[in-house]
């Protein structure tokens, strides 16, 4: 995984908007291309501080210095393991190494925190006296460090209980033991005051402690507010999309299915009551609420679908739409709003009358840009209109938008694709949410081309949004 300075630089961006205190932008020692992105990070003159990782030598200093950082995390070995064969040096040479590096960057004017690597599994009296040493030098902060997410509530309460009596000191958590949040809030019951953290807890390994699921941790369970909770999704999807490793639909706060209703009796006590199935509001992490369909859902869940798109129907004709919701569920297909909608249709022997048809779609990428063109008819009226994009499919979208002109401004809110059947010849489905002004729709659409399934479920979509 890797990100481009621009994208970097995006992120950064957001995370000061959502009042995060200290962005660690980069690893001075990487490279040009992170000490460009550390630079142009500073250069923005954020409200968080701006930082620069660096590992226990001089030169990294220099480095973060170049690129005119407000501070560093400077890292030491803190367990016997790390000191012996990783570092290759005695608990002395590290202590003397942390203190003189503290020394020198605090006379170079910057802020400075001391991170014990692997300090959850070193010994505890020689972690004090080493983060002791560090702040006796001039840090402005200790941290206890769980790098190989190792620990246990009990024995990171132990370690940040020790360092917190000697002053200012955060944590670094992860995730291999599933207990990153769990030793997060075990670290500020201890006396911890600062929380390391990554957005959708992306990180070595199992991740680091995701920012999302603390700062809402702390919102909901402690009234501590952090950071503004309404930029979390954005920031959430921001960096899936940039890194391109997709949000797992149970994840917690960000996942698709957090604020997701599918059960009948669930679905009908939402209805009744906003609270009743949820812990907060979606809109407290900037979500929205939604109502699946499916072999689970109920009378209330189907009304609701039908009513979200001004369908009305009486009775009968619900009980019918709602028993063949249930039979397509059965078949082990998602139902989306679309199969809601042609299921209303069917029983109420409406013919719908198409807004937005696909008539033609040509795609290419080759060696060069890719681009595509489409051909659509829009209220009777043959449009045509090409695009480039970063693949076919992204060209492909770009020309259907580009078709309806204004009325193509809906906002795509997931894309997800699932192959069928085997083989090179496999056929995939496409599923698509989308959403324009006040009304969202989810279509799904297969093909042997993912393009043009993808091009299907997006011209159905906008024609429901258009009716």
């Amino acid at each position: 995984m890797s990100l481009s300075p621009d994208e970097k630089v995006e992120i950064a961006r957001k995370l000061d908007a959502s009042g995060v205190s200290v962005i660690e932008a980069g690893s001075a020692c990487t490279g040009a291309g992170e000490r460009e992105t550390i630079s142009r990070v500073a250069q923005s003159n954020p409200d968080a501080r701006v930082t620069s990782f660096c590992r226990g030598i001089r030169s990294d200093i220099d480095l973060a210095l170049d690129c005119g950082v407000d501070g560093v995390n400077l890292v030491v070995p803190a367990s016997q393991r790390h000191i012996e064969r990783k570092v290759g040096t005695t608990r002395g040479g590290v202590v003397e190494t942390a203190v003189e590096l503290t020394e020198y960057a605090r006379d170079h004017g910057l802020w400075v925190e001391v991170l014990g690597e692997d300090g959850s599994r070193a010994d505890t009296e020689f972690l004090t006296e080493l983060m002791g040493a560090a702040l006796d030098a001039g840090a402005d902060r200790v941290c206890y460090c769980d790098t190989v997410g190792y620990a246990t509530p009990e024995r990171t309460m132990e370690a940040v209980s020790a360092l917190a009596e000697l002053g200012p000191t955060s944590t670094h958590t992860h995730d291999d033991l599933g207990l990153a949040v769990t030793n997060a809030l075990a670290s500020l019951a201890a006396g911890a005051d600062l929380v390391h953290t990554t957005v959708n807890g992306i990180g070595e390994r199992a991740g680091n402690v995701a920012l999302e699921e603390v700062a809402i941790a702390l919102a909901e369970g402690y009234g501590v507010e952090t950071v503004d909770t309404t930029a979390l999704y954005d920031l959430a999807r921001t960096v899936a999309d940039f890194t391109g490793i997709p949000l797992a639909p149970n994840k917690a706060v960000v996942g698709e299915n957090a604020f997701t209703h599918e059960s009948g009796i669930h679905t009908d006590g939402q209805l009744k009551d906003d609270a009743m199935y949820e812990p907060y509001p979606p809109e407290r992490v900037g979500r929205d609420r939604r109502l699946a369909l499916g072999k689970h859902a109920g009378r209330a869940g189907v009304e609701a679908a039908l009513a979200e798109h001004q369908i009305e129907v009486t009775d009968d004709e619900l009980a019918e739409v709602t028993d063949r919701v249930t039979d397509l569920g059965d078949t082990g297909k998602r139902v989306t709003d679309a199969d809601v909608l042609a299921l209303a249709e069917t029983v109420q022997g409406r013919e719908r009358e198409r807004r937005v048809e696909l008539e033609d779609l040509t795609a290419a990428s080759g060696n060069g840009t890719p681009a595509a063109s489409v051909k659509l008819r829009v209220d009777g009226e043959e449009r045509t209109a090409s695009g480039t994009g970063s693949g076919p499919v992204d060209a492909a979208v770009k020309a259907v938008r580009s078709a309806l002109g204004p009325r193509g401004d809906a906002t795509l809110d997931s894309y997800h694709v699932d192959a069928i059947t085997g083989g090179t010849d496999a056929v995939v489905t496409v599923e698509i949410e989308m959403t324009r002004d006040d009304r969202s729709v989810s279509v799904a659409a297969s093909d042997t081309d993912i393009t043009r399934a993808s091009v299907a479920a997006m011209v159905e979509a906008f024609d429901r949004l258009l009716a």
